[in-house]
């Protein structure tokens, strides 16, 4: 291909020992007029490539048919009123509704459609509503307070609230809120008062009676604890938390002090107390080492407790007084279970939602007084004739792994496959209904998804034995189920397509750059790719827990190992797709920007670059989704076949 001309600089760097390139430094600034050039260039080779693509347009009526199902959220209750996110088929936005009446729907706060609603949160009484929206993808949010009655906001906008978590007061006359890093109790119509200042990502935690406000801040594979008596007039107390755990802490409509905690248990048990004593706690429901916590919720008379087992997920029930297991919930089938909540001031119910390869997310509601569960809330469900296989592999060190196989009945011949994966952060990827993937299912492709280290399926160990100085597990760990897949006759590396997004993207630029023989063609999308460099862009500074940081010379040396940017030589590779947004605060565009300019400059096989402006790396609209889905399985089917 004829591809834009992209200056290679002399740039040599001596870091802690290390000689390292960055021939093209100059793309990480986006409004230079060299860049901006090189961008313009890359949008019309992607233009001109993509309307050459046989199935592009047929794979968009597809996923749009398949993506048809609207959407529903697990419910919030304040008293009487239900509030919840509804998408009906042909909607771009989830809409806000209360009790079945729209609230809040974005497309008529902004017809350009580019404005999502980001989270919202209603008061105690639900006469209120605290809601972010963004714009153009950016996730910074904005924060409004919303009157349900009248439909007028009541204050004045807040900036600077990403995805702040929410905690109403009482009265509803004022909540806490995290903005620019800092834990703030705001009046409504009224000032701001600092609470905690640090450089983290908070959480925040109310018991329904408004006495006990728990603080939580990230710091990796760990977390920080405060808690204060409101009652009391306190500040949040700094908690001593003992061993490198995640412990998260919730007082209970019961006045009990529940702790969730990875201490001593990677897979996390259930321990309780009296906040008035927050560090003594006794043991209420063991870890189950085979299935990590997902989720709790306490009942009247009884708790409810969310695993996941392997990819699948299942619902406990266990004594409220004891924490006696009493048996399960009955569930609609083997698939992932999300969401779990109940009445804030308790109840008998709880809701959840629960969705697999080729069932659209629903909400189901369980009745602890008749131990039933029924349908609560459903969308369309498509029917498609696929079935999921869970296939077990082994990775390079030994280590017993699982991939879920979607795929029609065959004749036992290899066919196009696309391999996803993920793995870090403690992100379990569980089955979950994919119009992407069922479309490519559709039209005789295998869609896999692999179970990586790094990720949550596990519990806390499995993400620490794919972090930092183990990265390599999980690029390890992809190769082989690319391996597991050629070798069992389900494809051919000539078949077998890469793809990953974000974290994921990171792992499909390594596995390419470390074995580009196993696989055709890859899909990259919003990818971190420089890791020498990613800490200072985006929110790069927040995952140095994760990847660890260049600054230090034991990291440099592990991130140099894998960086997939500094990996790139004079070798064969398969056809790549990079896709960015150019509203990206997370991963900054510049990393998928120079790890094209370097393939493209190596490479016989297709290396492209498709930017969309006014977007992020959050979901946005249906149609802008429908339209990506369509022109990467679209690039994957010319590539694959």
């Amino acid at each position: 291909m004829d591809y834009p001309y992209a200056e290679r600089l002399p740039l040599v760097e001596q870091l802690h020992g290390h000689s390292v390139a960055d021939p093209y430094r100059w793309l990480e600034d986006p409004f230079s007029p060299q860049t901006r050039e090189w961008q313009a260039a890359q949008d019309e080779l992607w233009l001109s490539y993509a309307a050459s693509l046989p199935t592009r347009f047929t794979f968009r009526s597809r996923v749009k048919a398949l993506s048809a199902v609207g959407s529903v959220s697990a419910p919030v209750w304040r008293g009487d009123r239900c509030f919840l996110l509804r998408r009906e088929p042909g909607q771009d936005h989830p809409v806000l509704t209360v009790d079945g009446v729209e609230l809040l729907d974005p497309a008529k706060l902004d017809p350009s459609g580019l404005t999502t609603l980001d989270s919202w949160q209603p008061s105690p009484d639900g006469s209120l509503v605290a809601f972010q929206v963004s714009r153009g993808g950016s996730e910074e949010s904005v924060l409004h307070v919303l009157d349900v009655a009248t439909g007028v906001l009541v204050e004045e906008p807040i900036d600077g609230c990403r995805y702040s978590p929410i905690a109403w007061l009482p009265d509803g006359k004022s909540f806490y809120y995290v903005r620019f890093r800092q834990v703030v109790l705001h009046a409504v119509g009224g000032a701001d008062e600092p609470v905690l200042t640090g450089e983290a990502s908070y959480g925040l935690d109310l018991s329904a009676d408004g006495r006990w406000l728990t603080i939580s801040a990230s710091r990796g594979t760990s977390n920080d604890l405060w808690l204060a008596d409101l009652r009391a007039g306190d500040a949040p107390q700094p908690l001593q938390i003992p061993g490198d755990a995640i412990t998260l802490m919730s007082v209970g409509h019961d006045g009990r002090l529940y702790v969730v905690t990875t201490d001593g248990a990677p897979t996390g048990r259930i321990c309780v107390g009296d906040p008035e004593n927050p560090l003594v706690w006794h043991d209420y429901v063991p870890a189950d080492p085979d299935a990590p916590l997902s989720s709790l919720a306490v009942l009247d008379k009884v708790v409810l407790v969310g695993r996941t087992r392997g990819t699948i997920g299942e619902i406990a029930i266990h004594d409220l007084v004891t924490g006696r297991h009493l048996g399960q919930v009955p569930l609609p089938g083997h698939g992932s279970i999300g969401s779990l909540t109940a009445r804030r001031e308790g109840g008998h119910e709880a809701w959840f939602s629960y969705t697999d390869s080729v069932t659209p997310a629903a909400i189901y509601a369980y009745d602890a007084l008749t131990a039933d569960t029924s349908l609560w809330s459903s969308t369309t469900a498509p029917t498609v004739e696929a079935t999921t296989t869970a296939v077990p592999f082994r990775s390079a060190d030994g280590t017993d792994l699982e991939m879920l196989v979607i795929a029609t009945p065959g004749d036992g011949t290899p066919r196009p496959a696309i391999l996803y994966g993920y793995g870090g952060f403690g992100q379990s990827l569980t089955p979950t209904y994919s119009a992407f993937a069922l479309a490519w299912v559709e039209a005789g492709g295998v869609f896999v998804t692999a179970t990586l280290r790094g990720g949550g399926e596990r519990g806390a160990d499995w993400h620490r034995a794919g972090i930092l100085d183990q990265k390599q597990n999980v690029i390890d760990d992809f190769l082989a189920a690319a391996e597991h897949l050629i070798a069992e006759g389900w494809t051919t590396a000539a078949q077998l397509g890469a793809c990953g997004e974000s974290n994921g993207g990171l792992l499909v630029g390594a596995a390419i750059t470390q074995r580009p023989e196993l696989f055709g063609a890859a899909v990259c999308s919003a990818p971190l790719l420089d890791m020498v460099r990613y800490e200072h862009t985006g929110l790069g500074e927040r995952w140095v827990p994760e990847f660890g940081s260049a600054s230090d010379p034991q990291q440099l040396k592990t991130l140099l190992s894998y960086s997939p940017y500094h990996q790139v030589s004079d070798r064969p590779y398969p056809a790549i797709l990079f896709t960015t947004f150019a509203n990206d605060t997370r991963v900054d565009p510049l990393h998928a920007r120079k790890m094209c300019a370097a393939l493209q400059h190596v490479s016989t096989q297709p290396v492209l670059l498709r930017t969309e402006a006014d977007a992020g790396h959050a979901t946005g609209s249906a149609s802008k989704g429908i339209a990506l889905a369509a022109d990467l399985l679209a690039f994957l089917d010319r590539q694959l076949r």
